[in-house]
């Protein structure tokens, strides 16, 4: 470890205690239980919440139908819409200091990013805010001369939204805004490990003037809250992020009254770098996707397939900016990479660097869990490990960690084969100078995103999701939209032209 860049724990006034409660109907609400979030990186309870059941959440439910029913929100102008969404947007940009001090504590991610995201999901909420106003469906006009077809989009319903804790104030802005534009009533769930910026996202939305009913937050566990919101006969859309295998679960509660599901899960994300490639752009791309957010990342690039006549230097620049990045106390504003979520995850990073290196995988840097002075244990080293062979599970499940696997190919074909060698399909890249092989890797590879000589930048304009295990479903952009949205066919007829079925006697 000496030679990593480890920054100690800075002197820092930890802020009140956060009391987090329930929204529903427009009201704040308490619960007869609470439970605590112990900040990964600081050790001490940060925040505190009500602790939701199954009372809670059939009332946030029946206030989220009873709201699309009656229609202040679903049969509003987009016009109206959008106003709401983009007050809701420039509220968190003026909060977003407040927002991020509560994600960090929480999560373990650094302040820069934490920043980052906050203030970034106000543009999320901005273009939903744009689709809110330009919605719209189709005319038929050639049907005849007698008939006009008019395809309608009208809003789905109550939607169940159902947050992680990697990205919590991210990914709700992901899905919440959208479900608003389209005329949706919501119920949110965020995880019970970073549930505080979603409330403080409830505040805003207060705020901003928001209708009561419209969106309703329910703080507690995925039993009984996550499961209820799954299998409600009153809610008609769940939208979850999460584990492919919480997935499966919510798709078995969901299938009882066939309502829609969207699904973000998992991911074992890879990067394929040909000799062609610009190296110093493809390592430091290798070594922000591995690292960004503790590698607890659905799109963290956690293997990377390199082709084997660059394989050896190319490891080696990895390892040299691995070096670079600066690990440790996440309330320091130059710190890259923070605190491991839970100690259990941790050891189960761990499990995964340790069974590789048993079946003799190499390490080429770090391989355990890592002490920062002031601040303890739950933090765990860069970690690159080679000699690695497709069938480990190390090469195949999804570790969520800062731990890159290295393998390699020698030709195309084999590069595309073991990109899709995977039960997942969630994102890829391809770094080559040569536009031929970027597209064609890019039309192969079973994946909802490639990127070609970059690594995780999106916008809101462009859909994100998964193929295969990595999930159903779109979210952001016009597609994402459309998950909320039901199309209905409007047939009329003009003037007096049918002719009758049954015919008059003479």
């Amino acid at each position: 470890m000496k030679d990593l860049t480890i920054n100690t724990a800075i002197d820092f006034e930890l802020p009140p205690v956060f009391e987090g409660r329930h929204l529903i109907d427009g009201t704040w609400v308490e619960s007869s239980d609470r439970f605590d979030r112990i900040s990964p990186s600081h050790g001490t309870v940060v925040s505190t919440s009500a602790r939701g059941g199954e009372a809670e959440t059939n009332a946030a439910i029946a206030a989220a139908r009873r709201a699309f029913d009656a229609g202040i929100w679903s049969r509003i102008s987009g016009k109206a819409r959008a106003t709401i969404l983009l007050k809701v947007a420039d509220l968190i940009e003026a909060n977003v200091e407040r927002i991020a001090l509560l994600e960090t504590l929480e999560s373990g991610k650094p302040i820069g990013q934490s920043r980052g995201e906050v203030g970034g999901a106000a543009d999320l909420w901005r273009y939903a805010a744009s689709l809110a106003r330009t919605s719209h469906g189709d005319s038929h006009n050639t049907l005849g001369e007698d008939m006009l077809g008019v395809v309608l989009k009208e809003p789905i319903g109550v939607v169940s939204v159902i947050t992680p804790w990697n990205f919590p104030f991210w990914i709700l802005s992901q899905k919440l805004p959208f479900a608003l534009a389209a005329g949706c009533t919501v119920v949110v769930k965020p995880s019970e490990m970073t549930p505080s910026s979603t409330v403080m996202m409830g505040e805003l939305l207060l705020e901003a003037g928001l209708p009561a009913g419209v969106c309703n937050i329910v703080l507690g566990y995925g039993d009984p809250v996550g499961s209820l919101m799954s299998s409600h006969e009153d809610v008609h859309v769940v939208t979850f992020t999460g584990s492919t295998a919480v997935g499966k679960l919510i798709t078995q509660a969901a299938s009882g009254t066939l309502k829609k599901v969207a699904l973000e899960l998992g991911g074992k994300n890879p990067q394929v770098i040909f000799p062609d490639a610009d190296l110093d752009d493809a390592a430091d791309a290798v070594t922000f996707g591995v690292y960004f957010n503790v590698g607890q990342c659905c799109n963290s690039s956690s293997r990377i397939i390199v082709h084997e006549d660059i394989a050896e230097d190319f490891v080696a620049r990895v390892v040299a900016l691995s070096k670079l990045v600066k690990f440790g106390d996440p309330m320091d504003p130059d710190t890259q990479v923070g605190a491991i979520v839970t100690p259990e995850h941790n050891a189960k990073i761990d499990s995964y660097v340790q069974a590789a290196v048993a079946e003799g995988a190499t390490l080429a840097l770090g391989g355990g869990v890592m002490q920062v002075a002031g601040l303890g244990d739950q933090f765990y080293q860069p970690t690159i490990v080679t000699n690695v062979s497709p069938g480990m599970a190390i090469a195949q499940e999804e570790v969520f960690g800062p731990v890159l696997t290295v393998l390699t190919f020698r030709t195309l074909d084999e590069a595309i084969a073991i990109t899709n060698d995977s039960d997942f399909g969630l994102s890829a890249g391809v770094w080559s100078e040569d536009v031929h092989t970027c597209l064609e890797f890019g039309r192969r590879a079973q994946a909802g995103t490639v990127w070609a000589n970059t690594w995780m930048d999106g916008y809101p304009e462009l859909a994100f999701g998964g193929v295969k295990q990595s999930g159903q479903g779109r979210e952001i952009g016009s597609y994402g939209f459309d998950e909320f949205l039901e199309v209905k066919s409007l047939v009329m007829r003009v003037g007096r032209s049918r002719t009758p079925w049954v015919q008059a006697g003479t």
